[in-house]
């Protein structure tokens, strides 16, 4: 591990002011992201948390997002399939649109936007008492697949590695894994661990540093990483190691690209193995995009910044312990601060289910 880490300097405020642009108004080149608004918020709210300067937004402005994303909230009626959980916005959610037309019928629940949706609520400090949480859960249910995956929609949708993730974020984050299989899942990841120990996104394909991510993060988070054996451990951290060129790159004989200093170090530090990196070389790659004039950082040097790599970069950089940032939980991909949070909900929940299990009728919880 590299000490002493010098180089340019991080643009903290102008970072800040470049993600709440994002949540005011979106450009015309991200119109086509329209139906995925809630991942922008995700990137925009999230960095603004790992930045230490959610204060710059105003609690009514806090509250508004909350309440936005719970607008987007899908519960289905009784008897109806598990398409439970959060929409990506409200494209399909058109004032005196007839049901006859048929539009409600594309209204369910995203894996990837429900995994963002319930991050940007505990972030922003909201208690998740308006989330129908066995709704949400029995959706990631409804959307396991015999091998294990999971897609992302209950109907016409790729079922790979990024949403065993998100199904395994959002059991996590709720504490409940209801009626998924875990070992299914589990049996499903380990089938997709290729030749060289990268993991693939689906059976048979290239090994990739996002979907080594979501499968090794998918492992802790519902306690079965062990099931990984010394080898194989040893011999994924190698593959990650090797992805290091200065910052990281996603394959085998790709360029960098500033969002895999978050998916290939969060990976590593795991597996408890990030001190492997040159702390020095990534800092410098990641630095290398920042857009010091207007905030942001972009893929490559030179390029367009965006949301998704900006707050990428700056989880990076808070990888390499750059003081003013906040602390990163790798698994989750939300700010440890947001983390402790949770983790009170979850202890909450916990009391309440016990004292009504109890019958006493008489529960106390506290958040702080």
């Amino acid at each position: 591990m590299d000490n002493n880490i010098e180089g340019e300097e991080v643009e903290f405020r102008k970072h800040a002011k470049y993600f709440i642009r994002f949540l005011h108004t979106l450009p015309g080149r991200l119109a086509s992201h329209d139906s995925t608004r809630v991942t922008i918020a995700f990137f925009a709210v999230s960095g603004l948390d790992v930045l230490d300067s959610l204060h710059m937004l105003t609690d009514t402005f806090q509250q508004d997002i909350c309440n936005w994303i719970y607008k987007l909230q899908v519960v289905p009626k009784p008897g109806e399939r598990g398409y439970g959980g959060i929409q990506g916005s409200s494209t399909f959610d058109v004032i005196g649109t007839p049901d006859s037309c048929g539009l409600q019928l594309y209204r369910w629940g995203h894996l990837a936007i429900t995994y963002t949706g319930i991050a940007v609520l505990v972030a922003l400090g909201d208690d998740l008492s308006r989330l129908n949480r066995r709704a949400i859960i029995e959706g990631v249910a409804a959307v396991q697949r015999d091998d294990g995956s999971f897609s992302a929609t209950i109907e016409g949708s790729e079922q790979d590695m990024r949403f065993v993730y998100c199904a395994a974020a959002i059991c996590a984050m709720l504490n409940d894994w209801g009626r998924v299989d875990r070992k299914k899942m589990a049996d499903y990841i380990l089938k997709s661990i290729r030749y060289d120990y990268g993991i693939s996104q689906h059976y048979e394909m290239e090994s990739h540093g996002g979907t080594t991510f979501c499968a090794i993060a998918a492992l802790e988070l519902s306690g079965q990483l062990h099931l990984l054996s010394a080898d194989t451990r040893d011999k994924i951290i190698r593959w990650l190691v090797f992805r290091q060129q200065d910052g990281f790159q996603g394959r085998p004989n790709k360029p960098v690209d500033t969002c895999y200093s978050f998916w290939i170090a969060a990976t590593l530090k795991i597996l408890h193995a990030f001190e492997l990196t040159s702390f020095q070389a990534n800092r410098d790659y990641v630095l290398s995009t920042q857009d010091p004039t207007v905030g942001g950082f972009s893929k490559w040097p030179q390029a367009y910044t965006d949301p998704f790599h900006s707050y990428f970069g700056l989880c990076g950089l808070s990888f390499l312990n750059e003081p003013g940032l906040q602390e990163v939980m790798p698994s989750l991909n939300i700010s440890m601060r947001a983390y402790r949070r949770l983790q009170e909900l979850q202890r909450n929940w916990t009391l309440l289910e016990e004292g009504l299990a109890a019958g006493n009728g008489e529960v106390t919880v506290h958040i702080e």
